[in-house]
């Protein structure tokens, strides 16, 4: 059985983070969202997969080539203008000789659930249970059917979401040729999936088990604490003495911890990097590869990509920064409203009460800048010292 990963597309909501990359290669627990799919998917028995790339493609052909590494099979398929799901289905008619699992490339799942998925015999769509399914696609249910499908309504009807997981027969394409351009001006699968039921051919449905939602950037900060739980201690770097860890830390090959550094796990350090003097890491935190955190700087519950510098006096709390970042002395994220309610980013309610900064790659920040709760700043910004930020910054601005 083959497997069909959708990673074709930018991830607009993920902005400013998918300016500089699609959406499925951004890192939690310092791994792509497509690589810990991947290793689910190869854990369940597959070891066969076609990506569906557009967007910025070198960036996934370029990390994961032709599968070796992982001990599976990658081909790609190019899918240049991104005209939805069905769409991108239509271009692997090909390739595929039997029934097939279909997995959007942005989720994060377990491999159970995908064992399970792949033993059925039908069309078969994963569903999970939410409160709120308004940006999610809605799925009605009737026994053990599937009865309507509807793709991201302003009043959903149901509470049961469409996951991006599915197993088709090779009668899909029969229904994906019959598909027309949705509202939204994409060739959606769950039309095609809605044409087969309207036909009386049957749909079923499996409730999947685990099953995050990677929507905005903010939801990447929970993913990374449930996959960072998982996490087992190891040390393969050098850490001086003086320094206090607690609970699972993993330190990667190359990274040196300096004296007086305090880390409570679970916390993930990659390769290559420069902890301490003197810093204090808490937990949840993932740190990249080539990072330095340095003396008098404090960073709780983030993700830091690889190659950013967190040098002197700073504070990074509950935010996402990205590529080759640097933060001058003294700046500081703030993370929690004075009022403490909600934090709000680009008029929309996260959920959190604590939230830092959004901040893209190559972005460069002068020192004893305060950067407000809620941030998104765009790549390649300059931001000059004693700066005070908030909202949205589009990328390559100058703010003094």
């Amino acid at each position: 059985m083959k497997a069909i990963i959708l990673a074709a597309g930018e991830g607009s909501r993920m902005r400013p983070l998918t300016y500089t990359r699609p959406k499925v290669m951004l890192p939690i627990a310092n791994k792509p969202i497509l690589e810990h799919l991947l290793i689910e998917v190869r854990e369940a028995g597959i070891r066969e997969f076609v990506f569906v790339v557009g967007y910025r493609d070198e960036r996934v052909r370029g990390y994961f080539g032709g599968g070796d590494q992982w001990g599976v099979s990658i081909i790609y398929s190019n899918q240049r203008r991104q005209l939805g799901t069905a769409d991108a289905l239509r271009s692997v008619k090909n390739l595929v000789d039997g029934n097939f699992l279909v997995i959007n490339g942005d989720v994060i799942v377990d491999q159970k659930d995908i064992s399970q998925l792949s033993r059925r015999n039908s069309n078969t769509v994963g569903i999970v249970e939410v409160e709120n399914t308004r940006e999610l696609g809605v799925i009605e249910v009737s026994g053990d059917r599937v009865v309507h499908i509807y793709e991201k309504v302003k009043k959903p009807t149901s509470h049961m979401a469409n996951t991006g997981l599915y197993l088709f027969t090779l009668n899909i394409f029969d229904a994906i040729s019959r598909t027309s351009k949705s509202p939204r001006g994409e060739y959606e699968i769950t039309d095609s999936l809605q044409l087969m039921i309207d036909k009386g051919h049957p749909v079923s449905y499996q409730e999947i088990s685990h099953w995050l939602d990677l929507s905005y950037p903010w939801n990447l900060l929970l993913a990374n604490e449930s996959l960072l739980t998982g996490i087992e201690a190891q040390n393969l770097g050098e850490v001086e003495g003086n320094v206090v860890m607690k609970g699972e830390v993993f330190i990667g090959k190359g990274t040196v911890v300096r004296s007086g550094s305090y880390i409570v796990g679970p916390v993930i350090i990659g390769q290559n990097c420069d902890i301490g003097p003197n810093c204090c890491i808490r937990p949840y935190t993932s740190i990249g590869d080539d990072c330095h955190i340095g003396s008098a700087v404090e960073v709780k519950n983030s993700i830091v990509m690889n190659g950013s510098k967190i040098p002197h006096h700073n504070y990074v709390g509950d935010s996402v920064i990205g590529e080759e970042c640097n933060l001058g002395a003294g700046t500081k994220l703030a993370n929690v409203r004075l009022d403490k309610s909600n934090i709000r980013v680009a008029n929309i309610d996260t959920k959190r009460r604590k939230l830092g900064a959004i901040i893209g790659d190559r972005v460069e920040i002068g020192i004893n800048a305060s950067i407000n709760v809620g941030s998104a700043i765009g790549n390649n910004t300059i931001i000059g010292p004693g700066a005070v930020v908030s909202g949205v910054i589009l990328p390559n601005s100058k703010l003094f």
